[in-house]
């Protein structure tokens, strides 16, 4: 009598058994909390769930905007500067936009008419890889692992092209920030 062969234990599965074989004794060095959050975040990725992550650090920041006929316009152009654009997403129930810029970005981004950027300590939920289309916020361009939208084009796009409706206001009031 023969038994199937068992597939292969998936990440979330490996995890889940070294959490329960290290026992409640063990503690996690302070400098692997980031390790932790960002195998979670992967872990989620793998799944195809929708996964908060924190900008900053060494993934990214984010330059949030209108997302209206003009966003896509400074998409289009950056289309063309970046031979492909990096990574936007669109969240219509907001009409925003949020471009994924490379980490520290929101240190050195000076006020800007048509857009805010933001890093730590603020999160940002990203949809799942394969979702290209709404429902919810989705891909606008696609992530790509080799590339971010580069900050100062950007700039310039959006200073060139000024897509409406500012997020200034908005953002702040969901931030709880007197404007």
């Amino acid at each position: 009598m023969t038994t199937p062969a068992k597939a292969p234990p998936r990440g979330a599965d490996m995890m889940q058994h070294l959490i329960e074989t290290t026992g409640a004794a063990s503690r996690p060095a302070a400098d692997m909390a980031d390790l932790a959050d960002m195998i979670r975040t992967l872990l989620a990725v793998e799944a195809g769930r929708d996964t908060r992550v924190r900008l900053g650090g060494h993934l990214f920041d984010v330059v949030i905007t209108g997302s209206g006929v003009q966003a896509r316009c400074a998409v289009a152009l950056m289309d063309e500067i970046q031979g492909g654009c990096g990574p936007v997403i669109d969240d219509p129930e907001s009409g925003w936009f949020y471009w994924l810029v490379p980490p520290g970005s929101s240190r050195y981004w000076q006020p800007h008419t048509h857009a805010v950027c933001l890093g730590t300590p603020h999160t940002i939920t990203l949809p799942s890889l394969n979702r290209t289309v709404p429902p919810g916020p989705y891909w606008f361009r696609p992530s790509a692992s080799d590339r971010l939208v580069p900050t100062a084009p950007l700039r310039e796009a959006l200073a060139q092209i000024r897509p409406e409706p500012t997020p200034h206001a908005a953002l702040a009031a969901r931030l709880g920030i007197a404007s």
